[in-house]
């Protein structure tokens, strides 16, 4: 079930933040009425494509944070293995150099919740005994979550399929431009063009000058 326009489901768990510090009981709560998240979840740590998107965040942080939002990353591995992975060395197909929380969802409840596990529990009546089927991992989903903790924007990747960053800030760009002038988005809208009021007029004098 999608959680656009729904509030973002709570969790508190591990996680380590500015590359080196482990703490307990993380949650998005502390950031409700304060910034914006850009929240992801990715497979598994020391894989492939995984690096290299957790690199372009980073790379991109700054412009994130000029929009008064905060970019948290998370998987199904545990805070140690985060934690080994970030003091592993980027030439290394490590993340070191990550600045961004990851939060550790060892126990694929926060995946779950949010849609993304790559597989289903299941319990036999017959054997009494649960099982699992698909990948235990979660796909590369990616929630857009405003100040107020309410989801407006989610997307959900394939493993093999890596993000685009850009699409994200874009439209956090929108999002931010909704706000502030209560306009509406049209296809392909970047921040200095031309958006549009939400009425028959509005979509006429769009194409109009378009």
């Amino acid at each position: 079930m999608a959680l656009v326009g729904k509030k973002a489901p709570h969790f508190k768990a591990s996680a380590v933040v500015n590359g080196e510090e482990i703490i307990e009981d993380f949650s998005l709560d502390q950031y409700i009425g304060k910034k914006n998240v850009l929240f992801f979840f990715y497979p598994k740590d020391f894989t492939f494509v995984c690096p290299t998107e957790i690199h372009a965040f980073q790379d991109k942080i700054t412009e994130f944070q000029k929009r008064d939002t905060v970019v948290i990353g998370c998987s199904t591995d545990t805070e140690e293995t985060h934690l080994a992975w970030l003091n592993t060395a980027k030439d290394n197909a490590g993340i070191q150099g990550v600045t961004f929380p990851i939060v550790a969802d060892a126990a694929k409840t926060i995946a779950l919740n949010y849609g993304v596990l790559g597989g289903e529990y299941s319990y036999s009546n017959e054997t009494k005994l649960w099982s699992f089927a698909g990948a235990p991992i979660a796909y590369r989903g990616t929630f857009l979550i405003d100040k107020e903790g309410t989801v407006r924007h989610e997307s959900i990747n394939d493993f093999p399929l890596g993000r685009n960053i850009d699409e994200y800030i874009r439209l956090i760009d929108a999002q931010l431009h909704v706000e502030k002038y209560g306009e509406v988005c049209p296809a392909n809208w970047e921040e200095g063009k031309e958006a549009m009021t939400a009425t028959q007029k509005g979509v006429a004098e769009y194409f109009s000058t378009n």
